[in-house]
Formats: C-alpha cells, sequence, structure tokens
C-alpha cells in the first residue's frame, strides 16, 4: 500500500469514525491526463459509516471531501466515492 493510500484511509478512519473503507489507487489509468501532471492522483474509495446513516448522497460526499481536508490539495486530484451507512 502507497504512503498516498495509507494518509487518504488515516484521514478517512480518523474524520468518519469507521475502518471499513477499500481504496484503490487508479493513478496509473490517468497517465497524461492534465489533472494527472501535477501528481496528485486518482482513487477510488468505498467507505461505509455511521456517519452517513440519514444522509442523502451528496451529504455523504461532503463528509468524505471534508474528511479528506488538505490532502485534496496535496495527494488527491479525483475520487470516485461510494459511501455507505451500515445498513447499506
Amino acid at each position: 500500500m502507497s504512503d498516498r493510500v495509507l494518509r487518504i484511509r488515516e484521514a478517512l478512519a480518523e474524520g468518519l469514525d469507521t475502518d471499513d473503507i477499500a481504496i484503490r489507487d487508479d493513478s496509473h489509468l490517468h497517465r497524461g491526463h492534465e489533472g494527472a501532471k501535477t501528481g496528485l492522483g486518482h482513487f477510488h474509495v468505498t467507505i461505509r459509516s455511521p456517519r452517513f446513516t440519514g444522509t442523502s448522497p451528496i451529504e455523504r460526499h461532503r463528509l468524505v471531501y471534508e474528511a479528506l481536508g488538505s490532502l485534496m490539495q496535496t495527494d488527491v486530484h479525483a475520487v470516485q466515492i461510494r459511501a455507505l451507512a451500515p445498513e447499506e
């Protein structure tokens, strides 16, 4: 697991109170893409958190971006999010 993926995992686990996180680094699929030229990565995240219970998909995405915080400037160019409540 890369350092970048570990930083993302830590931020999500801490910010969203969960250990149920799967992260796939898809950066290699975006070589040559304008956003990839800066060295930031493309990721797919599946996360299950009790914080998502009773929230809309857009609210869930906002919570994920909030948890990622400054990593959106230093590590992440794009993230595809699958955010689930525990009962889903």
